[in-house]
């Protein structure tokens, strides 16, 4: 019989692997018995629930990661970063596994102080190799020091981080010449600047700010960009002149420079256009004879003139010739000079010893053309006078001289009147600003608290006048220069009751001068009542005027006085009143009207030789209203009634007969 080979031993041996894959699998699906999950155990090893064998450590999982790189400009790996050499960081974002993952948002952070990003939101999205960049800059030329970026991305809900060192070196830059279009420009023309930035002897590509000034642009007369960030590495900007009318050197500095650049410009002065008169001093253009003196007075002038150049322009630097029109009268001080950064320049002129009046004349030299003459100009007219005043030119004078003040004091806020005093100088002009006057008075109060006088302005001052005691004036008190001594204008002071003396004076520093003024305390009430230029006053009761024919008036005229014969307060009403079989035409005038002391032969406003009545006259009308239709004689009554500013009334009563024809 032939020998076969024993084919059941292949057999038996494909049955056991597919027994042992069942048996894996099963082990799998069960946790293993106790051990991993999942993990086939070695052939021939224990498990891990199989009698106490330590089983094998656990895997990590794997996680995406971002790497960082610096890169310089050419792209070669760096990390020294200056103002010269920025650095592009590259942050490499891949998955788990290990491929690029794009779209990813990354957020870069470093020292402010040492770096800033480009774009200064410091955040960047990855292209299709999972790559973001971004520039990082030096923080400032000056920045130094080591510093760290920091990358971080969210990918797949994991946060995850990159850093790297860099380390900044301060930058040293410097200028290139700085460079002017036109070194020589006109007045008021323009030009234009450039300067270049370098680091190491090349443009510097960085932005770097440059700063422009100047003389000219520091005082106002010349503008430029003051502030020039760099573009491509050069500063430009426009110089325009303002009227400088110099030479200007202009400086440019930056940080991170320790040497400025300079150049020079040549700027033509502008041409003069006019010289024009400012002021002079004193204001009120006039100053005093040499010698005389006087409050307040100067015996020089002060004249002031303004260059202005073909723009309107103040001109400085600009010579100016003084010439003065009376020239043997008055001395001229400076005859030329040159303006201040303003335009202007002065002269002065002292007084001689006359009065007179001059000119100052202002000239531009080599101004002259073939058809005009140098320009010029001429000051106002300078009065030289003695400034002093003089008793001739001494006016007193009051806004009421009939006052409510026999009875009646003023209020210390309502005066009853106002004393005025004008002065001048032997010229006529008024005496200078604060000239002083003193008042005094024997009755009443003049003048304030605070003194009993005033000081001109323009030649006059005014003081308040209040009545009160004393009302009957003291003779010879008080002592003042109206009524003490023997010069010419000294009287007594009227001692008549209820007329006050006002004096006031004022001194040129030698002489006294003086003026006095009388004023009435006024009785409220008409106590004395002349009629029709009587002797004597009408008695008490009822005036009987007599008879008058029906188709006649009655025309007769009252004088009204106080009881002192002084005249009622000024403004008191005088009216016709209860008229029976009688019609009255208007009193002329209807009130007492401002009356100063007087004479038979006129006015003696000093009150010195002042007598007998003094009182207002009031012309009245009476006639009878029947007139030609008269059939009876009829007897007429009527008051005439006086009432007081104060309101105080007196009554005076008339009876009149009218017979028909």
């Amino acid at each position: 019989m032939q020998h076969t080979p024993n084919s059941s031993k292949p057999a038996a041996q494909l049955r056991l692997a597919a027994l042992t894959l069942i048996a894996a699998a099963a082990l799998a699906a069960c946790g293993g018995g106790g051990g991993n999950p999942g993990a086939v155990g070695a052939p021939g090893a224990p498990s891990a629930g199989g009698g106490g064998t330590t089983p094998p450590a656990p895997t990590t999982p794997a996680a995406p990661t971002v790497s960082l790189s610096l890169l310089g400009a050419g792209g070669q790996a760096s990390n020294s970063l200056s103002g010269a050499t920025p650095l592009t960081v590259q942050a490499s974002v891949k998955d788990a596994a290990g491929k690029p993952m794009k779209e990813e948002l990354v957020t870069f952070v470093t020292d402010a102080n040492l770096g800033v990003f480009s774009p200064s939101a410091g955040t960047a999205l990855t292209d299709d190799q999972g790559v973001a960049r971004i520039t990082l800059n030096a923080a400032s030329l000056a920045a130094g020091g080591a510093g760290k970026v920091t990358a971080t991305v969210n990918a797949g809900g994991t946060t995850i981080v990159g850093e790297r060192n860099y380390q900044v070196g301060a930058t040293m830059l410097s200028f290139g010449t700085l460079k002017i279009s036109r070194s020589a420009i006109q007045a008021y023309d323009s030009t234009d600047l450039s300067v270049e930035v370098q680091a190491g002897g090349a443009t510097y590509a960085g932005r770097a700010t440059v700063n422009f000034t100047s003389a000219c642009v520091a005082a106002g007369k010349a503008t430029l960009a003051t502030a020039v960030a760099t573009t491509n590495g050069v500063a430009r900007t426009v110089y325009r002149d303002l009227g400088c009318a110099n030479d200007d050197i202009i400086t440019v500095s930056a940080d991170g420079v320790s040497v400025p650049a300079t150049a020079a410009l040549k700027i033509a002065p502008p041409n003069a256009a006019s010289v024009q008169f400012v002021s002079a001093d004193p204001v009120g253009k006039s100053i005093v004879i040499q010698g005389q003196g006087g409050i307040n007075r100067t015996e020089t002038a002060t004249l002031k003139f303004r260059v202005f150049d073909t723009f309107g322009n103040p001109l400085p630097r600009r010579a100016v010739n003084f010439t003065v029109s009376s020239p043997t009268l008055v001395h001229l001080n400076k005859t030329s000079d040159s303006t201040d950064e303003k335009g202007e320049v002065i002269t002065t002129v002292n007084s001689g010893t006359v009065a007179t009046s001059f000119r100052v004349f202002a000239t531009l030299p080599n101004t002259a053309t073939a058809t005009q003459p140098d320009i010029s100009t001429t000051s106002d007219s300078i009065v030289v006078t003695t400034g002093l005043p003089v008793q001739r030119a001494f006016s007193l004078s009051a806004g009421r001289s009939n006052l409510e003040g026999w009875t009646r004091d003023s209020s210390p806020t309502q005066p009853a009147t106002t004393v005025q005093v004008m002065i001048a100088d032997s010229f006529g002009n008024p005496v200078p600003d604060g000239t002083p006057v003193v008042f005094q008075t024997n009755m009443g109060s003049v003048g304030s608290s605070d003194k009993g006088g005033c000081n001109t302005v323009n030649g006059g001052c005014a003081v308040d006048f209040r009545t009160q005691e004393p009302r009957v004036p003291t003779p010879g008190q008080p002592a003042t220069p109206c009524n003490t001594g023997s010069g010419a204008g000294v009287s007594p002071d009227s001692t008549r009751p209820g007329l006050a003396t006002v004096c006031a004076s004022s001194t040129d520093g030698t002489n006294t001068i003086f003026g006095k003024i009388g004023l009435f305390f006024g009785g409220s009430g008409a106590a004395k009542v002349f009629l029709d230029g009587a002797s004597a006053p009408l008695a008490n009761g009822v005036t009987d005027l007599g008879t008058v024919k029906a188709l006649d008036s009655k025309v007769f005229v009252l004088q009204l006085n106080d009881v002192n014969l002084n005249p009622l307060p000024f403004g008191t009403r005088v009216e016709v009143t209860n008229l029976v079989n009688a019609s009255a035409a208007a009193v002329v005038p209807a009130t007492v009207p401002n009356i100063f002391p007087h004479t038979m032969n006129g006015d003696d406003i000093t009150g010195t030789n002042v007598s007998g009545p003094q009182g207002s006259r009031h012309t009245f009308s009476i006639s009878n209203p029947a007139g030609k239709d008269c059939t009876a004689p009829v007897t007429a009554t009527f008051n005439v009634t006086v009432t007081s500013p104060g309101e105080v009334v007196t009554t005076i009563p008339f009876k009149l007969a009218f017979s028909c024809p």
